[in-house]
């Protein structure tokens, strides 16, 4: 692969990390502006927000530059500059959304970066395959038949038993959801993108039942993502969000594709045990990202609490009340 074409696969990365990254908080302010029902709540007022389609825009042109990014430039070069949206986000995050991320915090986003980009480096490369009817024979093999029935098992189980109760409490149900059918995502769009790119070449792919059934698959896991997606940033700190779910993403999909495609076959002992400390790596940052929300102050239940710059302030029921006002506490 020539040099201008990894330069521009490069840049397609960079660009699409810097609007996936800001995407995160244009939504999150929209889902703030809304009214009505939270989206957290099961809320869909945040439709009717400007400032979130603006997000959703912005996160569609970040997904697609990333998506072209493949085409020019190979994974391994690609997938690891997805972690520049980790930092943007956390970084508008401090400015914008005064979400301030503490020095733990910080710690657990370098960890997570880190792992990842390890885990990333070190995964076996994967053959291309020539045709849609191949992916397709991959997608049938027991192996993966299982990984897809597992997963969907997992997400079912976790919509209906584990949001109800925990939803609003444990960050990784909502983002569980949003990185299994996410993984589920990139297979179907890689199996697409192959589809597009094979029919540009002049060797049709459209008439094939097969591209239609993976880009239907597509549509409902993208959907379901941003479903859950909205839910996990209008309930959670969008500083934890954005590393969380970029952590659970990469693992899952480096995993199905490694199931589907066989990439792990014939890998030397020194790649596993490089991946295998990128995982524990992950894991690590995790816990402390967990551990850093957990000292964050709880707001009063009902109560909207910021700080301007001068006094602490909350809204309780349509009034603005300093909370160093001794009729506040009770």
């Amino acid at each position: 692969m020539g040099f201008w074409e990894n330069t521009r696969g490069l840049v397609l990365a960079m660009v699409s990390s810097l609007f996936i990254g800001t995407s995160f908080i244009l939504k999150k302010k929209g889902l703030r502006r809304a009214a009505g029902t939270r989206a957290g709540g099961g809320g869909y007022t945040y439709l009717l927000e400007p400032l979130w389609w603006a997000g959703m825009i912005t996160m569609i042109v970040g997904e697609v530059s990333n998506f072209v990014a493949y085409i020019y430039a190979p994974a391994v070069l690609v997938t690891p500059l997805g972690a520049l949206s980790i930092i943007i986000s956390a970084v508008l995050a401090h400015f914008m959304l005064r979400e301030r991320l503490q020095r733990l915090g910080v710690v657990g986003c370098i960890l997570c970066i880190v792992g990842s980009v390890v885990i990333v480096i070190h995964a076996p490369q994967e053959q291309m395959p020539t045709s849609v009817q191949e992916i397709w024979i991959l997608a049938i093999q027991p192996a993966f038949v299982i990984y897809v029935a597992a997963t969907i098992s997992i997400v079912v189980a976790l919509i209906f038993h584990f949001e109800p109760h925990y939803g609003q409490t444990n960050i990784l149900v909502y983002l569980g959801i949003c990185a299994l059918m996410g993984a589920l995502t990139v297979v179907s769009i890689k199996a697409i993108g192959i589809a597009i790119k094979l029919t540009l070449e002049g060797i049709n792919q459209i008439a094939y039942p097969q591209t239609w059934l993976f880009l239907a698959v597509a549509v409902v896991c993208v959907i379901t993502q941003l479903n859950y997606l909205n839910k996990a940033l209008d309930t959670f700190n969008a500083a934890i969000v954005s590393p969380i779910y970029y952590v659970m993403f990469t693992t899952l999909t480096i995993i199905a594709s490694a199931i589907m495609f066989k990439d792990w076959a014939g890998q030397d002992a020194s790649s596993i045990v490089s991946e295998l400390c990128g995982l524990i790596t992950i894991l690590s940052g995790t816990i402390v990202l967990h551990v850093t929300r957990e000292q964050e102050p709880a707001n009063p239940p009902g109560n909207m609490l910021w700080y301007d710059g001068e006094d602490i302030k909350v809204m309780e029921d349509g009034h603005y009340i300093m909370l160093n006002d001794s009729n506040y506490f009770h």
